[in-house]
């Protein structure tokens, strides 16, 4: 009984999918072809198609634009009590984001995330992902988001460009 339990442990680690075994070190979004990216070590370990703002291209100036930030952020922790089916917290506004805002006279935005659906709607991600929708967030299927989640730890760096 004993081998049989070691040997199936072997063959279930020899077996299990590159993704399961990655660690994650960056994940990188390009919000010109609307897909985020999982990196581990330059390597791509997952890919997702990722739904916006309405009005997605150009750096996240103030509230309400409906802009997706680009830069360096940090995803700086996790949410599972929001409106939307979980979610993880990116680093914005930064001081450079807060200094232009301030510059511009408007108030920069925050609470910028990468989540899954609103809640209730997710059966609607195949309509929905087809279209950019959020307010400056990027979104996933549920089922993505959990996976993000279980594969990308808190502290870990995104960057987002056009």
């Amino acid at each position: 009984m004993k081998h049989t339990l070691f040997i199936l442990l072997l063959l279930t680690n020899l077996f299990m999918s590159n993704t399961a075994l990655a660690k994650v070190d960056l994940v990188k979004v390009d919000k010109s072809e609307n897909k985020m990216y999982l990196l581990d070590n330059g390597q791509i370990v997952k890919e997702y198609h990722v739904a916006f703002g309405e009005n997605p291209k150009g750096h996240k100036q103030q509230e309400g634009d409906e802009k997706t930030p680009e830069g360096t952020y940090t995803l700086d922790y996790k949410k599972d009590d929001s409106s939307f089916y979980r979610a993880m917290h990116i680093s914005y506004p930064q001081a450079a984001d807060k200094e232009n805002a301030k510059q511009l006279g408007v108030s920069p935005g925050g609470f910028i995330m990468v989540h899954g659906q609103r809640n209730w709607l997710g059966f609607l991600s195949p309509i929905t992902q087809l279209f950019n929708w959020t307010n400056g967030c990027i979104a996933l299927t549920n089922s993505e988001i959990d996976e993000f989640l279980a594969l990308v730890e808190v502290g870990t760096k995104i960057t987002i460009e056009w």
